[in-house]
């Protein structure tokens, strides 16, 4: 069995487990092993594992693969990459960049503590996204069930899809979560975002996460709803996001996305794959 130092972390509330395969040559765990590792009662429990690992990049300290717990790989977590940098900026570093799925993801640590990562530049083009669509546009209508729903739709490494809604607490998330995640006219799945625009620098959200579920905070949801809300005109540059386990800061200028927030330790050590 192969051992490997892990260090279990939440931003915002949104559960990360990394595990540092910098030093050694181990494949990422199985499916089925992903599962057992994200239950509390059979591992040490997370809604996203980060993978780091051993970076070819002269860009870059480290690169890093993205699991959920239902045992898929995915592009991107914007939580995860804040507790990456964390990890790094322990050694007492505090401007670097990774490598991603998505691309080169640059990082940086401010003397409090707080941790900013560049999430790429959101994507609209249908294909990009994937989204099926005929053409791109601000708003797309989507058929659920009975209904019909209006939303965004965009890439933020990921796919997103954002609803608004009147208020965060009523949010439809069980009715309309999985429907809107699988829905047939996102190929790859989707995360599932509703945001209440209450202030031009203010939101709330709730995501429904891709492979995964509702979860306290998702880092790349964050900015795909601060996104959507720029493009309307809705929003301005700068703005702070209410999740379930706290607060964000998204600031969009319309090239790269980044997001800010701290990071909490809660346990590290040694995890027997």
């Amino acid at each position: 069995m192969s051992k490997l130092p892990f260090m279990k972390m939440h931003g915002t509330g949104n559960r990360i487990l990394v595990v540092d395969n910098r030093t050694a040559d181990v494949q990422p765990p199985s499916a089925v092993k992903l599962r057992q590792l994200c239950d509390t009662a059979t591992g040490p429990g997370f809604d996203q594992l980060m993978w780091l690992m051993k970076s070819d990049s002269e860009e870059s300290v480290a690169a890093y693969r993205v699991f959920n717990t239902d045992g898929s790989e995915v592009e991107q977590c914007g939580n995860g990459l804040r507790c990456l940098a964390w990890l790094i900026a322990r050694d007492g570093q505090r401007a670097f960049s990774f490598e991603s799925p998505a691309g080169i993801m640059p990082a940086r640590v401010d003397a409090s503590g707080v941790i900013a990562v560049s999430m790429g530049a959101p994507r609209f083009s249908p294909a990009e996204i994937p989204f099926i669509a005929d053409e791109e546009s601000l708003r797309y209508r989507l058929t659920v069930d009975d209904d019909s729903v209006d939303v965004s739709a965009l890439s933020m490494g990921n796919p997103h899809v954002v609803v608004d809604v009147d208020d965060i607490a009523l949010a439809p998330i069980e009715r309309l979560g999985t429907r809107l995640e699988s829905h047939p006219r996102f190929p790859q799945k989707a995360n599932v975002g509703f945001a209440h625009y209450g202030a031009r620098d203010h939101i709330a959200l709730r995501v429904f996460e891709r492979g995964v579920g509702e979860t306290l905070a998702c880092g790349t949801g964050a900015c795909a709803a601060v996104v959507s809300g720029i493009r309307r005109e809705l929003l301005d540059e700068d703005v702070t996001v209410t999740v379930p386990g706290g607060e964000l800061m998204v600031s969009w200028r319309g090239d790269d996305a980044w997001l800010s927030g701290q990071v909490t330790l809660d346990d590290e050590g040694i995890i027997d794959l």
